[in-house]
């Protein structure tokens, strides 16, 4: 009778060592050089202490050099780990900054080195003052870095000040091992919590009145989400009487909207709060929406409706969304409604519309950008000449922003 060998599973268990480079960069300005000549050999002047990968650095640039057999004739250049740590692994580049313009700067970068030699070991010894010996275990730099006769006349010094750029990447590395759960998190409903509170309406305690219409809301809502109503409701300067707060020179369902996404962070449906299948009704209440963010410093939603303007640009909104843009600092919804009325085939239908108008009275300097753009694309000479088509007629440097309201 045969024998039956019961096969067995060979378990195999693995796991991945990731190693990256995270990498940080700082800049130190170095004025009053002439000053600081003749401090010393082993003095230094220290830049602030900047992080990069979880730990501190900082530069020292020594005028008179580092070590006395130089007899004071280089200065010396060194970056330093400032923070607790043992053999931290990085990437080092000094570069000393030309300063005319030329983009000649010296530079000494380790990022360069070959795999052979690797990351650069630093430790931290506790005091930067060390002795010649530890040197190399604190520092990464050069005792040479530059002649001073040579640096004094070259173009790295300007006005008396010298520019040190450097740039630090600290090796990580981490050993990740299979998971030995499976467990999936849901994604965040905290949006949906505050969002049913406000339409609840329960444990309001501030009302808004905005033209004629009334909303209520929760004081500590609004102060964490923006700045501007935690002075209102509640920093020391807040007003007396927030029973029922008006707001002015702003349309009900832009500050319905402005609720909405305060508790819920996300914009409402526009089609469904404007009650209109309009794609320029939606595009002018998210014009409004963007003035409404910036005025109470909500930057995301000002970034949401920043992009939602860049996607809906067209002939009859183009040119009031542009001294929106203009008045609010949005530069590339600026660019993108620039870019667009200056193509030949939108250019005179633009010029035709209210908005254009409001455009030249209340942002003139927008128009000189506009011509840029026209010359561009070789249509200049159609849009500069004399008559009522010209976009510069009647234009009023000193016009003021025409208010637009919602229907």
């Amino acid at each position: 009778m045969g024998t039956v060998e019961a096969c067995k599973d060979l378990t195999i268990s693995s796991s991945t060592s990731r190693t990256e480079t995270i990498n940080g960069n700082h800049e130190f300005r170095i004025t009053g050089y002439s000053l600081n000549k003749g401090m010393g050999i082993g003095k230094y002047v220290q830049s602030e202490t900047f992080v990069v990968g979880g730990y501190e650095w900082a530069i020292y640039f020594y005028p008179d050099g580092k070590s006395p057999e130089d007899n004071a004739s280089y200065a010396s250049l060194f970056i330093a780990l400032a923070s607790d740590g043992t053999d931290v692994r990085a990437l080092f580049e000094l570069t000393l900054v030309d300063q005319s313009g030329k983009n000649t700067h010296k530079v000494h970068s380790h990022f360069g080195r070959t795999l052979e030699s690797g990351p650069y070991s630093l430790k931290y010894r506790g005091s930067m003052c060390c002795s010649a010996h530890n040197l190399p275990s604190q520092f990464w730099g050069f005792k040479r870095f530059f002649k001073r006769s040579m640096l004094e006349t070259s173009d790295y010094l300007k006005d008396d000040c010298l520019l040190i750029r450097c740039r630090v990447g600290v090796v990580r590395s981490q050993t990740e091992g299979p998971k030995t759960y499976s467990i999936t998190v849901p994604p965040s409903d905290m949006g949906q919590h505050f969002g049913q509170l406000l339409e609840s309406g329960k444990g309001t305690d501030v009302k808004f009145e905005v033209n004629g219409e009334i909303f209520s809301a929760h004081k500590l809502v609004l102060a964490a989400r923006s700045p501007v109503f935690k002075a209102q409701l509640l920093g020391p300067m807040k007003d007396n009487d927030t029973e029922c707060i008006e707001i002015e020179d702003m349309e009900a369902p832009v500050f319905k909207a402005l609720l909405h996404f305060i508790y819920w962070d996300v914009i409402p449906d526009m089609e469904e709060l404007v009650g209109q299948n309009s794609k320029g009704a939606c595009t002018l209440i998210a014009q409004h929406l963007l003035a409404a963010a910036d005025r109470y410093a909500l930057e995301r939603l000002r970034l949401i409706c920043e992009a939602k303007l860049c996607e809906d640009v067209i002939i009859n909104t183009v040119a009031t969304t542009l001294a929106l843009a203009e008045q609010h600092q949005c530069f590339q919804l600026k660019a993108v409604c620039l870019k667009y009325i200056s193509m030949p085939e939108n250019l005179k239908a633009v010029m035709q519309t209210d908005g254009f108008r409001h455009l030249k009275d209340s942002c003139p300097s927008v128009l000189s950008e506009l011509l840029q753009y026209v010359a561009r694309v070789g249509e200049h000479s159609a849009i500069v000449g004399s008559g009522k088509d010209s976009f510069l007629d009647g234009c009023d440097v000193n016009g003021r922003r025409v208010k637009q309201r919602f229907r």
